[in-house]
């Protein structure tokens, strides 16, 4: 038996709509798993259930806001009624709100509070919430959970306090669940996070690259402290997470897998 296929799995993706999450869903497809895309866009949701089923794989979409409690329930039950169980979770949705940021021009101190809270929030609440509706199902037939934190964790980058709070805090919850789950549970359950490097999504497109194409001063400094020298590809991250959804990592929990082309250990010289 290959230790690493999905098949006869049910995963569920949030924020599957989106350019990482969107490349997770083809991947758990691919390997075997009847995937669940959840994420708020009825249209990009009906265009992903269609690209699985496209290339022969078995998808169920559903509109559902990852911070609404009443809506993932909802969805809690669709998925069971549908398959039974959930054997993966895969918490996708998050990323940056443009009132979080901090513009070049403005001093520290004027920092857009309720924007940073609410960006803190999303990245953080927006995994807990589905973590603690959709994870629960896990309790008897057992499971794997994988979070998605961020470079922005490790290293302090400019301009996103709110996003890099989230994400450290997600780093925190992820060790923190990973080991409670397993002395609660039987260690039926596992924990594990992806921190990616940078890739380029909708949230960030626009701060690393310009409207031609070519990259602003900020992604060139990113290029500069990367040693692989570009920017990461979205099907790049597929072997971590499809090993943190398999039983080939059954015996890992509270752990980070880091697919950043060596940035966070780049010591510049």
């Amino acid at each position: 038996m290959d230790s690493f296929s999905l098949k006869d799995k049910v995963v569920v993706v949030t924020g599957g709509t989106g350019i990482l999450g969107g490349a997770f869903v083809l991947a758990i497809a691919e390997a075997g798993a009847s995937v669940v895309i959840i994420g708020r866009n009825k249209e990009r949701l009906d265009q992903k259930k269609s690209e699985v089923e496209a290339m022969g794989g078995k998808a169920l979409a559903i509109q559902a806001d990852v911070m609404d409690e009443t809506q993932l329930t909802a969805a809690r039950d669709q998925i069971l009624a549908a398959y039974g169980r959930i054997d993966g979770l895969v918490n996708a949705a998050g990323g940056n709100v443009p009132e979080a940021l901090l513009l070049p021009e403005q001093d520290i101190f004027d920092l857009n509070i309720e924007g940073t809270k609410k960006a803190l929030e999303l990245n953080l609440w927006g995994s807990i919430v589905p973590t603690h509706i959709l994870g629960a199902t896990m309790r008897e037939t057992g499971g794997s959970i994988v979070n998605i934190s961020s470079v922005s964790s490790k290293k302090v980058l400019t301009r996103v306090l709110g996003y890099s709070m989230g994400k450290a805090a997600i780093d925190q919850y992820t060790e923190w669940l990973g080991v409670e789950a397993a002395t609660r549970h039987a260690g039926k359950i596992r924990v594990n996070s992806i921190t990616p490097g940078f890739f380029l999504t909708e949230q960030n497109r626009r701060m690393l690259t310009n409207e031609d194409g070519s990259l602003t001063d900020r992604g060139e400094k990113i290029i500069n402290a990367t040693p692989y020298g570009r920017f990461g590809k979205p099907e790049e991250l597929n072997g971590a997470l499809i090993y943190l959804l398999s039983d080939a990592s059954k015996f890992v929990t509270g752990i980070t897998v880091t697919v950043d082309g060596g940035y966070t250990v780049y010591g510049g010289i």
